[in-house]
């Protein structure tokens, strides 16, 4: 019964979409590079540079703004680098992406300390988080209000991206060019393209994007930085990235899952489910789909 009324309720959707939004602009960024030929497992390490880097200049310029401009900074720094070597250098990108990922959590674990003097985690009035956005003509008490209103505006934009995105990447002379040059790079170079300009852009919007995801963690989620904070989101985004196949709606039905599971999880916990079994619910739902991703490649393949 718990569990129904648990599905049942406008909060629990509420709540998911508020836990989604990080996975979502962050898988959404991986798309770009998925369909440039790329596989960037380092989205985790893009998302905590941003987050680290939204909190700091949040605070220093006692502004949301400001935090949200060094996350996009941060990530999009973060971004290049990667795309410096893998695209520049032709270095193996599943290394570039452990480093990444290894060098997120050394890095702002030091910086933290230094800047802030603190080791675990740091939290201040200063830190201006993310205002919460009504939505014109929408009462609050509403339906729609209940679900979809007085959230940031990095969430309406994550919304957004998906059909948006689609349309990019399947209707455009851009998103044909993008998806020549993971499916056929040799071709669209014969054609005149620029397999290289494409994965350096496709590398910077990635970028961004995980800096976007970054900033909303530490300024629209928790309004602080944790030492790792991410704590495998960045993994979860891109199993939904690979579950969806670089679709933009498959990769929103994947984290909207993701963040059902994440949901559930918190409830399990007020149930009096030991907490280290419930937060191992959304990695389960993670590894499944992987699992899933697994077996239609192997199907594709044995056809």
């Amino acid at each position: 019964m718990e569990f129904i009324e648990f599905l049942t309720e406008l909060t629990t959707y509420r709540a998911v979409l508020r836990i989604m939004t990080p996975l979502l602009l962050a898988a959404l960024g991986g798309a770009f590079t998925y369909h440039a030929g790329i596989l960037n497992i380092a989205l985790e390490g893009q998302m905590l540079f941003g987050a680290f880097a939204a909190v700091t200049a949040s605070y220093y310029f006692g502004n949301a703004i400001a935090g949200v401009i060094g996350g996009i900074l941060a990530g999009l720094l973060i971004g290049l680098i990667f795309g410096l070597f893998v695209v520049r250098f032709k270095t193996d990108e599943f290394i570039v992406g452990i480093a990444i990922n290894i060098l997120a959590v050394g890095a702002t674990t030091f910086a933290m300390r230094a800047l802030f003097g603190v080791k675990a985690s740091f939290s201040d009035p200063g830190i201006k988080p993310l205002i919460k956005i009504p939505i014109p003509g929408i009462p609050s008490d509403s339906f729609l209000g209940i679900l979809i209103g007085n959230h940031t505006l990095l969430t309406y934009i994550s919304l957004l991206l998906v059909p948006l995105l689609f349309i990019l990447f399947y209707y455009t002379r851009f998103g044909m060019h993008l998806r020549a040059t993971g499916e056929h790079p040799e071709a669209l170079e014969t054609a005149g393209g620029n397999t290289s300009l494409i994965q350096w852009i496709a590398s910077a919007i990635n970028g961004v994007m995980c800096g976007l995801a970054g900033t909303y963690l530490a300024l629209g989620y928790l309004s602080q930085f944790v030492k790792n904070m991410t704590a495998g989101r960045g993994f979860i985004a891109l199993a939904a990235l690979l579950f969806g196949a670089g679709n933009p709606f498959k990769i929103f039905i994947g984290t909207f899952v993701f963040g059902l599971a994440d949901s559930l999880s918190i409830r399990f916990q007020s149930l009096g489910v030991p907490p280290y079994f419930a937060l191992m619910v959304p990695y389960i739902v993670t590894i499944i789909a992987l699992i899933f991703v697994s077996a239609r490649q192997k199907k594709r393949y044995t056809m």
